[in-house]
């Protein structure tokens, strides 16, 4: 009797335990507790993967139509594959404009952009998460509604302080503002660094570190998946930018790939070739889609920050 007394509980609670996940077809269920159904998964799959594929139209037209000779451009109905590759149009892209030099530019503004981004808003967001001092939220929220100023605002108060510092054709009105921070991206890494514990950062102050080696040897490695999706989103956003260079870089040798595809418009007015347009517009995104898939994973992640505890 005491034997059964003794095992019994053991018995029936291993059986509570192990019994409601352990039986064989029971349906998953969702958070309120009701059944969920198997057909919403596949359907979600299916929406998603149509979606997917109508942005992928676009992208695809473009190289489709890259690889078309001047013939088969023009033909109607359209085909959805080139009868014959014409690689040619890549070439005469290239020499149709300066294409190195304008790479160049972009490559140089991309990357000062990037790294100033990258560093610029860690410290900013540190600031506004892992210390405390007076008026901290306050001066946040105002930082953060600076995100509601239109860009046409700011243009001519912009464009009268940069031309009177002879800063008008060259790459300094493009880089200096990502010294100072965007909101955005102070927002993202704050959200970020709020899931840092408090004790990890006071224990280290107490240990004698300073602030910069708190936020060199402790934030900085926790924090490098938001780091590198404000990487990415500044890296894209400097590559793409196209009124900023076409309002500050009036000189064709400082000017970057977006006004470059202007250029070779404007070159070509009398005989337009579409398919050598679509072929620059081909390498011009070409290393942002490489970009991406590089750092993909990470992306990811870094995307989702403040979605769990």
């Amino acid at each position: 009797m005491s034997l059964h007394t003794k095992s019994s509980p053991t018995v029936t609670a291993s059986v509570e335990t192990v019994n409601p996940k352990g039986r064989r077809g029971e349906r998953s269920r969702n958070a309120d507790g009701s059944i969920r159904s198997p057909w919403s998964s596949v359907l979600a799959r299916v929406v998603l993967i149509a979606m997917s594929l109508l942005f992928l139209v676009p992208i695809y037209w473009m190289v489709i139509s890259a690889l078309k000779g001047n013939s088969e451009l023009g033909a109607f109905p359209p085909t959805w594959f080139p009868q014959w590759l014409d690689w040619s149009n890549f070439a005469d892209a290239v020499n149709a404009m300066p294409f190195f030099t304008f790479f160049r530019n972009t490559l140089i503004i991309t990357v000062c952009v990037t790294v100033f981004s990258m560093v610029s808003n860690l410290v900013i967001a540190y600031g506004f998460a892992c210390l405390e001092w007076r008026g901290r939220d306050r001066l946040f929220y105002v930082v953060l509604a600076t995100l509601f100023i239109p860009f046409p605002v700011t243009l001519i108060p912009m464009f009268d302080l940069y031309a009177r510092l002879g800063w008008i054709n060259t790459f300094l009105p493009l880089i200096v503002p990502s010294l100072f921070g965007s909101a955005f991206y102070v927002f993202l890494l704050r959200q970020f660094l709020l899931q840092i514990p408090k004790d990890l950062l006071n224990a280290a102050r107490m240990d004698g570190a300073s602030e910069w080696g708190i936020l060199w040897r402790i934030v900085f490695p926790q924090a490098r998946a938001a780091l590198v999706t404000v990487g990415i989103f500044a890296a894209v956003g400097a590559w793409n930018d196209f009124l900023g260079p076409l309002i500050y870089l009036q000189d064709q040798n400082v000017q970057t790939l977006s006004i470059g595809l202007q250029v070779f418009r404007l070159n070509n007015s009398q005989d337009f070739q579409f398919n050598q347009l679509m072929a620059a517009s081909v390498l011009i995104i070409l290393p942002l889609v490489v970009l991406f898939f590089v750092f993909q994973r990470t992306f990811i992640k870094g995307v989702q920050i403040g979605s769990f505890k």
